[in-house]
């Protein structure tokens, strides 16, 4: 800490424990306004002052948060203000990019004359191997260790990659493939909660820990009271590189917690009543942070499974502030009892400590919400989106009605003569069986949401015991499995004696990782898919995930719903979702007799009895004291010992991306854009799924024809997710989802019009042949654009395509900073205004007037083919400027690194 160069080092404080001399920022004394401040506007504050050099962060920064009032409102009054999370934290999906993106950066500082081993992560980075396992095999006691062997297999020269860069970077740790999942990691074994960093002195500093992570779901750390969310990959790079991030200054939304969770209620009942309740508030890009007295009846594992679902109610965060639970669950999860005793006396020092009884300790938000844990039912959400919850109890009814709604986020369009659509077919085990609409063909115990919470996955695990000890079972043809998001969860379900039950159903654990959740479900049976899309039926998915959008879980599940881990296994046994629980049982015991879910669902106090005596300590001090040596396969992997990548022109997974290639030191010249085409014309709530999908490469796609000229088959294509790390697979990969709806387009999928030639081509080639003529691109979409996942190559794959702007009612704020970051201008229509109310067709071109001083949020003039409307350019900040004119951010670090 450069306590000389820092206008606020007189309030630096310290005290001495056991031996050891802790310095600390005294918040309080700085100013009264602290005391009413919201506790994440305290995370806030604190970086600031700690930071505080009047280069990277001002000390306007300071003074713009302490004076955060609750009077602030997003877009009346926008302050920006300058973060520095104290680590980044990244999965290997958007982790591989992340790595590539750096050694790239490597070679570009040598290209132009600088050292290229200036170019390491500055700020501490984690790097979780977590979302390249896939089911591919289910229901038998060795799928665990096929799918690890096939992720190996599939993946190796990623994992090579991916350990060559642990070695070649300073300061980034990477835990291996079969560890767990990134988030669930994160909680348990990597989070600080208070940081402790060595001073120059032999003092240490403590100060709070925060992080942004390259997954929209790194909010689940609120959970524990660390401050954290998703950036895009691209920002996250910036900040490793010692970059701080530039904000707005949130609203806070106070969500007020009372009452008791009912007997029968679990916490993923409670995140989705609060996902749909945020979003009909419209939280989207604020604060939430939780208090009231009902949150001390929560465990971390219930705040975290909140927190989880963030990026679905869209706020920026869902924080709860650090309270004695938090410390209990650190000793829990066996952080060092002396660190703990550290942490405490720190907290109460800055008044960071909280007291959810006490109501004198309720600072002023912006807005303020309420709940009654009490009047939490049962619930799923669906069928394609994760805040459309519906009760259990009223489930048949709004299955039926989405069958005969109007194609949309609630509806089939099934007609009346295709409502008993059924079909059937032949199994191994020589039976012949039906399906029709509403019938259950994956059901999945899945991701990090809920695979962290002991009461829910103890709780499917008695769920499975009763129901075996009923006589029940699941239909073979069912794609069911557990994915455990740690080593942990495996522990506390086979010492609590549940393990064999969930394998009787065929719940046998395929993998550690995210699996099902983020579309890896792998491939269900020939014979379901061939039924399936012959009958034109609307089968299901049900999963304990957070995300169920169209296209995202597998190509022949139409619906999928979100549900607790008990209700995957209920529905798994039910066969479909179209059942009424109440009136209508699952099966029959051995005496005859009906059983009903009734008879069979666990209370919370016979779940909170199994927790307390099987989850302890000792299991996270087992699991985690091994987490880094990897399996076998991981520690036989031979990397180059070079600080330069050595890149293989034969490699379909690690390529050299060309974002550098043409690239000086000096500042390319600033431009508007003439004679664009719309590539594509999209609706709302176009999601990063529909722009870069993660899941499998279709056989007849541009992507699966590039793979192929390189002598690959099909069964080697992978996901577009594991090949990350190659641009020329993900360009093409781009705008690929098959239930992508372009209204250029005569049919749903990844294909739109050459508009010159009246072609109708794949996206891709359509925008190599534009390319070829010397035409610029642009977008034109609806609300929404960019929400989901964050995912850096939503970003990078529409710059390789040549999309140089994009015009949108209103967009996603990750997905904005990253196509702030690739250099590409977003748009946005004035308020009530449309591609629709302006009457654009999409096939008009388009000329962007660019004036050369550019300020945030400045009107921009349009023209398409005569037609002339003004947009508000979405540079929300100065430093947003400052990277497009470098042509993006990371072209901006390297020029930084050269002076």
């Amino acid at each position: 800490m450069s306590s000389s160069a820092n206008p606020f080092a007189q309030f630096e404080e310290s005290f001495t424990k056991d031996g050891n001399v802790y310095k600390y920022f005294d918040l309080p004394s700085i100013d009264s306004k602290y005391d009413s401040l919201p506790f994440s506007i305290r995370v806030l504050l604190e970086s600031a002052v700690r930071n505080c050099d009047n280069f990277h962060v001002l000390e306007k920064d300071v003074q713009s948060i302490l004076g955060w009032t609750p009077g602030l409102k997003q877009g009346a009054n926008d302050v920006e203000v300058s973060f520095k999370p104290a680590r980044v934290i990244l999965q290997d999906f958007t982790g591989v990019p992340a790595v590539v993106d750096f050694a790239a950066m490597r070679d570009a500082v040598r290209q132009l004359g600088g050292n290229p081993e200036k170019i390491n992560p500055i700020c501490p980075a984690d790097l979780v191997i977590d979302h390249s396992v896939q089911v591919d095999f289910a229901r038998t006691s060795d799928a665990l260790s096929k799918n690890q062997s096939l992720e190996f297999e599939r993946n190796k020269e990623r994992f090579t990659f991916l350990k060559w860069g642990a070695k070649a970077f300073d300061n980034m740790l990477i835990v291996p493939p079969g560890s767990g999942i990134v988030h669930q990691v994160n909680l348990e074994y990597l989070a600080r909660v208070v940081f402790e960093s060595n001073e120059a002195d032999g003092s240490k500093i403590l100060y709070p820990d925060s992080v942004v992570g390259t997954d929209s779901h790194t909010t689940m750390i609120n959970g524990l009271g660390v401050l954290g969310w998703g950036v895009g990959g691209i920002e996250a790079e910036a900040v490793m590189l010692g970059q701080s991030i530039s904000m707005l200054l949130p609203e806070v939304i106070g969500y007020k917690l009372e009452g008791k969770l009912g007997p029968l209620a679990t916490s993923t009942d409670l995140v989705l009543t609060i996902t749909k309740h945020l979003r009909q508030l419209g939280e989207v890009g604020k604060f939430v942070e939780f208090y009231g007295p009902g949150v001390a009846e929560l465990s971390i594992a219930d705040r975290a499974t909140i927190s989880n679902m963030c990026p679905e109610y869209g706020a920026t965060v869902g924080y709860f502030p650090i309270d004695e639970n938090t410390l209990s669950y650190m000793h829990q999860t066996n952080r060092s009892e002396k660190k703990i005793d550290v942490i405490r006396e720190y907290l109460k020092a800055t008044k960071q400590l909280r007291d959810y009884s006490l109501e004198a300790q309720d600072p002023v938000y912006t807005e303020s919400a309420t709940l009654d844990l009490s009047t939490v039912v049962t619930s799923v959400s669906g069928p394609k989106r994760p805040h459309d919850r519906v009760s259990v109890s009223g489930m048949l009814e709004d299955f039926k009605s989405c069958l005969i709604s109007p194609v949309g986020f609630k509806g089939f369009a099934v007609s009346p003569d295709a409502l008993k659509a059924s079909g059937e077919f032949q199994w191994d085990d020589g039976k012949s069986y039906k399906i029709g609409h509403g019938s259950v063909v994956i059901a999945a115990i899945t991701s990090c949401t809920n695979t962290s919470n002991p009461s829910v996955m103890l709780g499917a695990g008695l769920l499975a015991k009763k129901a075996v000890e009923k006589g029940l079972n699941i239909l073979p043809y069912i794609k069911t499995s557990l994915s455990p998001g740690s080593g942990v969860v495996t522990y506390y379900l086979r010492e609590s004696g549940v393990i064999p039950y969930l394998e009787k159903l065929g719940f046998d654990i395929v993998g550690y990782g995210c699996m099902t959740c983020i579309g890896n479900s792998g491939p269900l049976d020939e014979n379901v898919v061939n039924t399936i899309e012959k009958n034109g039926l609307v089968c299901c998915g049900v999963l304990s995930g957070n995300r169920n959008f169209e296209g995202r879980i597998h190509p022949n599940t139409r619906a999928n719903y979100l549900a607790s881990p008990l209700l995957v296994i209920a529905y798994a046994i039910a066969g479909r979702v179209d059942i009424d629980f109440e009136t209508e049982p699952l099966g029959v015991d051995s005496n005859g007799g009906n059983v009903f879910l009734r008879d069979i669902w666990p209370t919370r106090s016979e779940i909170q009895e199994v927790e307390h005596k099987h989850v302890i300590p000792a299991m996270f001090q087992e699991v985690y004291s091994k987490i880094q040596l990897g399996s076998q396969d991981w520690q036989t992997l031979q990397v180059s010992e070079g600080k330069l990548y050595p890149w293989s022109e034969a490699s379909t997974y690690i390529k050299r991306p060309p974002f550098f290639q043409d690239m000086t030191r000096e500042l390319p010249k600033l431009s508007g854009i003439a004679n664009a085409r719309c590539l594509l014309m999209l609706g709302d709530s176009v999601t990063t799924d529909h722009i870069s999908p993660a899941g499998s490469i279709a056989r007849r796609s541009p992507a699966a024809r590039y793979l192929a000229e390189r002598g690959l088959t099909p069964r080697d294509f992978n996901s577009y997710g594991s090949r990350r790390g190659n641009d020329a697979v993900m360009a093409r990969g781009t705008f690929a989802n098959i239930r992508l709806v372009n209204k250029l387009a005569s049919r749903t999928g990844p294909i739109t019009i050459h508009v010159p030639s009246g072609e109708e081509l794949d996206i891709f080639d359509a925008a190599e042949k534009y390319r070829s003529e010397g035409t610029p691109l642009v977008l034109v979409v609806g609300k929404d654009y960019g929400s989901g996942s964050s995912r850096d190559w939503a970003a990078k794959g529409p710059f390789l395509l040549g999309i140089k702007a994009v015009i949108a009612e209103s967009y996603e704020r990750i997905h904005r900073s990253n196509l702030v970051g690739m250099g590409i201008i977003p748009l946005q229509f004035l308020p009530g205004q449309s591609a629709e109310t302006l009457k654009l067709s999409g096939r008009e071109t388009y000329n962007i007037d660019l004036p050369s001083g550019l300020k945030p949020g400045q009107r921009i003039q349009v023209e398409a083919d005569g037609n002339i409307f003004d947009t508000t350019l979405r540079f929300d900040t100065e430093v947003d400027i400052t990277y497009f004119k470098n042509g993006g951010i990371l072209n901006y670090m390297i020029r930084k690194m050269l002076d």
